[in-house]
């Protein structure tokens, strides 16, 4: 039994690094990054992959306890929601006429709206 454990601890372990280095690139592309939605995009990633990677590891750590289902719960409720709250916050900027940065080559969005 405490092989098993030990295989967990160390696998739980890597889940929060892999999330943990989600986050600070996203942390680190909302710093950088010219426009409103390339930043949103870099934020969608810490919300997505870098909170679900450290709430699968702590489902990993604790097991099927109610704090490990809380964290699934959590994870997966973000999974589903992050992204979808990202697109409309930018459809939404684009059709309130916030710029996109000067390096931007094309606008597919903004065909719609002309």
């Amino acid at each position: 039994m405490s092989e098993i454990s030990t295989v967990l601890d160390i696998l739980s372990n890597i889940v929060l690094i892999i999330g943990l280095i989600f986050v600070f690139l996203g942390m680190l592309g909302l710093l950088r990054l010219p426009d409103v939605y390339n930043r949103m995009h870099a934020t969608t990633k810490i919300g997505t992959l870098g909170a679900f990677c450290v709430m699968l590891s702590i489902l990993l750590k604790v097991g099927f306890t109610p704090m490990g289902v809380k964290a699934l719960t959590v994870g997966l409720f973000l999974l589903l929601t992050a992204p979808i709250a990202a697109h409309m916050i930018g459809r939404a900027a684009h059709r309130h006429g916030v710029k996109l940065c000067k390096e931007s080559i094309i606008d597919e969005y903004g065909k719609s709206y002309k």
